[in-house]
């Protein structure tokens, strides 16, 4: 089977399970999946009940859900569009979680109550470092246009 010449997955490519939701692919969108639901629960509980006590934290919970949500989505979609679309949403996930993690490291008075990312995502068992690195290297390994 050839692929298109514009770069983009075929349906028959998608349908026959070799693009990026096969394999691997569905456990890392799966855990992200249940990342999304989970910090987005988190987000909605923390912004309802105690804004008022840590907005920056649950503002950044709330960030992390987008995150979460957009990976998702994207990872489980065909094409090069959906492909970039994830590139952007997992590095982000990276750059927030080391950026909050040494924030809340450094500072742990700006983070009162934790976020998914607070100490690396120590509160996940270090899931939240671990999987956007997973899922730039699957990503990788499966961008639109490798034979």
């Amino acid at each position: 089977m050839s692929r298109p010449r514009n770069g983009t997955a075929s349906a028959a490519t998608a349908a026959d399970g070799t693009g990026r939701a096969s394999g691997p692919g569905r456990l890392l969108i799966a855990v992200y999946g249940v990342f999304a639901l989970a910090a987005t629960a988190r987000a909605a509980y923390q912004i309802a009940t105690k804004f008022g006590e840590a907005p920056l934290a649950y503002l950044l919970s709330a960030a992390a859900a987008v995150v979460y949500i957009v990976a998702t989505i994207s990872l489980a979609r065909p094409g090069a569009r959906a492909y970039r679309v994830s590139v952007v949403a997992v590095t982000t996930e990276l750059v927030g979680v080391v950026m909050v993690g040494l924030l809340s490291v450094f500072d742990a008075q700006a983070f009162p109550s934790e976020t998914v990312w607070s100490a690396f995502g120590r509160g996940y068992g270090f899931v939240p470092l671990v999987l956007p690195i997973l899922g730039l290297l699957w990503l990788r390994r499966n961008r639109p246009g490798r034979a």
